[in-house]
């Protein structure tokens, strides 16, 4: 199969996105994996009901009018040498992670030859979605695990490798609903990148190349510790609280983007708010 984008698209899913009615999110990843030409293929690697929960993804794509969607399950590193699976991953214009734990999934396919199948044919242009834990791999270094509506401490998160298909960033999903500010920032400051970012549910950051576009109900938070002037990292204990002073914080909703080289939302597209100025009046 021709390869359809020249660009690096990734659609990334803060988890709990709406598979009924309209489907936003779904239906963008079905559109920019070509549409009726669609070929995906959904890796349920995370989730230890991989039948179910794949059929469901199956159920949605076809409505979307994808021409093919089919499932390729892993449960041990073995079955990640599949020439099955293999074949399937060099015809898709799609691949989607599905939710579930992360570390199942950089133990299972981390360094194989699926993972390398997958690689190569996002450097040649299919889109990779994913979400919840589909969404924590994407970078090069993920958390694995960590404390929730907590402040920032290095005990509250444990970092691991990831997939790698956004490097130099922290990701964190089901972010406001369940106040993972603290974890992200923790990952953040202990990691060597600046920008950390928190999806919320229904809502998904689309990278084009070094672009991000937010749709969904919900927003991105991003934190850029780039310019920050202090942190204590070096002199606390791992369950002391973290300190952290000049760093920048962007809220992102549907329709705004963020610009990955400059660090800077793109904001001369967004309409000025609607603020009603009040009228002058004179006393009786």
């Amino acid at each position: 199969m021709t390869d359809i984008h020249s660009k690096r698209q990734l659609v990334i899913i803060g988890g709990a996105e709406e598979k009924d009615g309209d489907t936003p999110i779904l239906r963008e990843f079905v559109r920019r994996s070509g549409g009726t030409k669609a070929h995906i293929v959904i890796m349920t690697a995370a989730t230890e009901l991989p039948r179910e929960v794949g059929e469901n993804y199956i159920r949605v794509f076809e409505r979307l009018g994808a021409e093919q969607v089919r499932i390729i399950d892993t449960e041990t590193r073995e079955d990640a040498s599949s020439s099955t699976a293999l074949e399937a991953i060099s015809k898709a214009t799609g691949v989607f992670f599905t939710g579930g734990d992360q570390a199942r999934i950089t133990s299972i396919l981390k360094d194989t030859e699926i993972d390398a199948a997958i690689h190569k044919r996002y450097s040649e242009g299919i889109v990779i979605g994913g979400t919840s834990a589909g969404a924590a791999v994407m970078p090069d270094q993920m958390i694995v695990e960590g404390d929730s509506q907590t402040n920032a401490r290095i005990e509250v998160v444990e970092m691991g490798p990831g997939l790698g298909f956004l490097p130099g960033v922290v990701i964190d999903q089901h972010f406001s609903q369940r106040g993972r500010l603290g974890r992200l920032i923790s990952a953040l400051v202990q990691e060597p990148v600046a920008l950390g970012f928190g999806i919320d549910e229904n809502t998904a950051m689309v990278v084009t190349d070094n672009q991000i576009e937010v749709i969904g109900e919900g927003a991105v938070t991003i934190v850029d510790e780039s310019e920050a002037t202090y942190n204590n990292l070096d002199q606390i204990l791992k369950d002391e609280p973290l300190a952290i002073v000049g760093a920048k914080l962007h809220i992102l909703p549907h329709g705004y983007k963020f610009d990955l080289k400059t660090r800077q939302p793109i904001l001369e597209q967004q309409p000025a708010a609607n603020v009603p100025v009040p009228v002058a009046t004179t006393g009786s």
